[in-house]
């Protein structure tokens, strides 16, 4: 209960996350999928984050390594 109350109040933290996704190549990429061509669902509210495999985390999306990372995810998929 106490969660619901504090993510109406803050907005969702994403504690719980699907496993990661990787876009194909030629499909149409989400915005999160388009940074570095992976993503995660957050499960308790919907939103897609994108993940970066050599990381193995979530990466923020206004961060200066998703530059780096795009480039890594497009050499790769092709």
């Amino acid at each position: 209960m106490f969660t619901k109350l504090f993510a109406s109040l803050f907005g969702c933290i994403h504690d719980h996350y699907s496993f990661p996704r990787t876009v194909r190549t030629g499909s149409r990429r989400s915005t999160a999928a388009s940074l570095t061509g992976t993503y995660v669902v957050c499960l308790d509210c919907g939103k897609e984050l994108p993940y970066d495999w050599n990381q193995m985390k979530v990466v923020s999306s206004t961060g200066g390594t998703g530059r780096a990372v795009t480039a890594l995810a497009t050499k790769e998929a092709a």
